[in-house]
């Protein structure tokens, strides 16, 4: 799927760019050091998955999502906590290039989003119109 065709969405978006991230070294992954990503403010973009087993862990979504209003970082939530560990490379690749053995991420953090690409062009297009629709 590509930007170019027009058949690319916010999520094929979004795990393309998760991709290139952890190509360049720039997600953290988990809760705690997401947290500390957050703290410092050196996140540019925050993804959080709905999906979780923990009875605490949604309070803590909820004030991580306060925190990033606070800091101007921009939040996507996605369904799935095991799409997210997959798209930020907690899995396992077999021969035929599916992922095995996913391990659930219930938060992620970019901090380098590596090579400029259309998909990181559309998620800034998306905050930008969310901004504006909001005011």
């Amino acid at each position: 799927m590509s930007v170019g065709d027009g058949t690319m969405s916010l999520m094929d978006a979004l795990r393309e760019v998760l991709k290139n991230a952890t190509i360049a070294d720039g997600v953290t992954k988990g809760l705690r050091e997401s947290c500390k990503k957050l703290d410092k403010r050196e996140a540019l973009l925050c993804v959080l998955a709905e999906s979780t087993d923990e009875k605490n862990i949604p309070k803590l979504v909820e004030a991580l999502k306060k925190k990033c209003k606070e800091h101007n970082i921009n939040l996507i939530k996605i369904d799935d906590a095991k799409k997210l560990g997959e798209w930020t490379g907690l899995c396992k690749i077999d021969k035929e290039g599916l992922a095995r053995k996913v391990v659930r991420c219930s938060c992620a953090v970019i901090h380098d989003f590596g090579k400029e690409s259309q998909a990181l062009d559309m998620i800034n297009d998306h905050f930008k119109r969310t901004v504006t629709g909001d005011a």
